[in-house]
């Protein structure tokens, strides 16, 4: 028989908490000493990081009570505005060149303009296309912000609760805190709803199968938007 699989651990990012230097930088984004952002080990979306508090204070803190600590919740958000640049960076990186939005600003950056462009195109703006913020019921015990990309396309996307703990009231933008014990509680029970595609909104009920076509075909199309 096949050895089990052994679930990850609840304290799984605390070495990256404590020993950043120690990981590559296909794991580890960067650290400074209040914060830590990494790659996502399971993404849930194409683009999927993780920032990570390093305050001891409120590293094991449960969101809503970590985050009513108004000087905290205001140092989280200005550190994840910036990771959620750098995720925007990279799907432009990725998707720029494909994409409708990017093709004027394409065009320049490869020299097929008419040469009297004095400013390179805004383009698409990437940063709408990215997700921040926390899950109503946390799987690890150390505080986590979550910044992906919208698209919900990844192979590590396996079920249900994958899927509508970011697609769902479950997940928590972090722009809406402080929030309420109770508050959060209600959101947690999203993840047991209907699956809905986060793009055009059909209803799969509880058919992941067919959401996960699905999600592929609209992954193209916004990719290309």
């Amino acid at each position: 028989q096949p050895a089990k699989r052994t679930p990850p651990s609840r304290d799984g990012l605390l070495p990256y908490i404590t020993h950043p230097s120690s990981y590559p930088s296909t794991r580890v984004i960067y650290h400074t000493p209040s914060f830590v952002a990494i790659h996502d080990l399971y993404p849930k979306s194409s683009v999927h990081t993780l920032l990570l508090p390093r305050s001891s204070t409120h590293m094991l803190m449960h969101p809503c009570d970590a985050f009513n600590d108004a000087a905290f919740l205001a140092g989280v958000q200005a550190e994840a505005t910036k990771l959620k640049a750098l995720v925007a960076r990279e799907l432009r990186r990725l998707y720029g060149p494909g994409s409708r939005g990017d093709e004027e600003r394409e065009r320049v950056l490869n020299g097929d303009g008419d040469g009297d462009v004095e400013e390179l195109p805004q383009g698409r703006d990437w940063e709408k296309e990215v997700m921040v913020g926390v899950h109503a019921g946390p799987s690890m015990n150390h505080l986590h912000v979550h910044v992906l990309s919208v698209d919900r396309y990844s192979e590590c996307l396996k079920h249900r609760k994958h899927y509508n703990s970011f697609a769902t009231e479950f997940f928590v933008p972090l722009e809406e805190f402080p929030l309420s014990r109770e508050e959060m509680r209600i959101r947690s029970l999203a993840i047991r709803g209907d699956m809905k595609c986060w793009r055009c909104g059909e209803n799969f009920g509880g058919r992941f199968k067919e959401l996960k076509v699905h999600l592929q075909v609209e992954f193209e199309a916004w990719k290309r938007e």
